[in-house]
């Protein structure tokens, strides 16, 4: 089964103070970890929202709002795709990349949601 872990802290995160050179030393051993176990299919840290922007339908009208996103508490920061045989497995993982968080930058408050994506599956029948 697959999981996306995504972590999620506050758009303004920098206020704890900028992420030790440590933490992504960690993160990436633990990804390089995964890797050579079979576990991770793909990983990735995402940019401050300021160099993004956000694609919304709604009443019958596409608009684009480009970042920052002020109104958003929180916001995804990095993610990762992993092959698991459970969701506990899963929540084991998200585990160890919490420690890390904890361990090597205390400041930071956030989360890591795990989700349970679709089976590509089989293609439908042909008529």
């Amino acid at each position: 089964m697959r999981y996306l872990m995504m972590v999620k802290g506050d758009e303004n995160f920098r206020a704890s103070g900028p992420p030790p050179k440590a933490l992504y030393d960690a993160i990436d051993e633990l990804g390089i970890e995964a890797a050579k176990s079979g576990k991770m299919v793909s990983m990735g840290g995402l940019q401050h929202t300021s160099k993004g922007a956000r694609v919304r339908s709604e009443g019958g009208a596409v608009t684009v709002k480009d970042g920052p996103f002020s109104e958003a508490k929180e916001v995804i920061g990095g993610f990762s795709i992993m092959e698991l045989p459970s969701k506990e497995a899963a929540v084991e993982e998200a585990m160890k990349l919490m420690e890390l968080h904890r361990k090597l930058w205390p400041a930071w408050s956030g989360e890591c949601e795990i989700r349970l994506m679709y089976d590509e599956g089989p293609p439908p029948p042909t008529k």
